[in-house]
């Protein structure tokens, strides 16, 4: 790349993911976004006259003057993040990977697909390691979790280390945002708690086996823990609070168990990757922390908060933790997923830009 900035292109760019992609990616300083691509609807308008722009930041015009193109594999470019919905990101994001374009992708599609890292970077960076298994040649396909399993992992990661983890109880509190836009409809959610997110609960119950699974071989071992998950929309626009209680698999201090959080650092760290939480996960000693209005932007979206760690008369500990869900548990998630990738060297044809 001879220093300069790595060109990436964005699938489904007109949508809620897409959006927040061109914010994070727009002054980037690995990155520079040279393809937008969303439906039929939008392909050969200007973006600015095909998405409906509800970020806080402005759009740039430059990113607002390019015309949104088709979803098909001939973008100027070798990365390209998907922020396609579900409903037709599976076989797009395939022909892009035969292709052989790398698609950093936060749709639920290939995330459990035997030989797709499902890629939390602070936790199973080794599991990269499984694009050398698939069968797109030059291409590949990466993803992250869903974006409540993200800030769960997060918490359970530093306990599964220092002292195993055999059961988890969890319910959520999800934010808004978390439903795309236009979301849920006003009427349903003001004064209300609904206590339903489709296919949710079984994303949550599943998705941290792999991710907290051990790499053996060409496959992954999943981890050997039962997890329930109960989960609930809320009135909040960002952040998913969830409550978390724990069975252990070795008996843990109040006191051990805060600075395993607190001192938990991984390969994103150390790398210095752009978008890496100086830390990664912080605890709250406030007993009405972690709060989404005041932590969900800790480290710019980054960062998990745990806060109100009690003994638990069922299991063994119980706790809170808060997370950003269309940062840390979507896009970000996704653009720190990619500079991993390249700072590691996986696209040989792809270096880090000199700074």
């Amino acid at each position: 790349m001879n220093g300069e900035k790595i060109p990436v292109g964005i699938l489904g760019a007109t949508g809620s993911v897409g959006q927040k992609f061109i914010e994070l990616l727009t002054e980037h300083p690995w990155f520079r976004i040279v393809a937008l691509a969303a439906s039929e609807r939008s392909s050969g308008k200007a973006y600015g006259e095909a998405a409906s722009w509800f970020q806080e930041s402005r759009l740039d015009p430059s990113i607002a003057a390019m015309e949104v193109q088709a979803c098909e594999p001939d973008l100027p470019c070798r990365i390209v993040f998907s922020g396609l919905d579900s409903s037709v990101a599976g076989p797009i994001e395939t022909a892009f990977a035969e292709a052989g374009y790398v698609v950093i992708s936060n749709s639920k599609n290939h995330r459990m697909d035997p030989d797709v890292p499902l890629l939390v970077p602070e936790i199973n960076s080794n599991h990269l390691e499984l694009v050398r298994t698939q069968p797109y040649g030059e291409g590949m396909i990466i993803t992250n979790p869903n974006c409540s399993t993200i800030g769960m992992v997060m918490a359970l990661k530093p306990l599964v280390d220092a002292f195993g983890v055999k059961a988890v109880h969890v319910v959520t509190m999800q934010a808004l945002s978390g439903a795309g836009y236009p979301g849920v409809p006003s009427l349903d959610i003001l004064d209300n708690v609904i206590p339903h997110i489709g296919g949710e609960e079984d994303k949550m119950q599943t998705e941290p086996l792999k991710i907290l699974g051990t790499l053996e071989g060409r496959a992954i071992a999943g981890a050997e823990m039962t997890i329930s998950a109960q989960c609930n929309r809320v009135a909040v626009v960002h952040g998913h609070l969830e409550a978390l209680s724990v069975k252990l698999q070795r008996p843990a201090r109040r006191e051990a168990m805060i600075e395993a959080w607190n001192s938990y650092r991984a390969e994103p760290q150390e790398l210095g990757l752009p978008l890496a939480p100086e830390q990664p996960i912080r605890y709250f000693h406030q007993e009405a922390y972690p709060q989404p209005k005041l932590h969900r932007s800790l480290e710019r979206g980054m960062a998990a908060s745990v806060g109100k760690l009690q003994p638990c008369p069922v299991l063994d500990w119980k706790f809170i933790t808060l997370s950003h869900n269309t940062i840390r548990g979507a896009a970000g998630g996704a653009v720190l997923n990619a500079e991993l990738l390249v700072k590691k060297g996986y696209l040989t044809e792809v270096a880090v830009p000199a700074e």
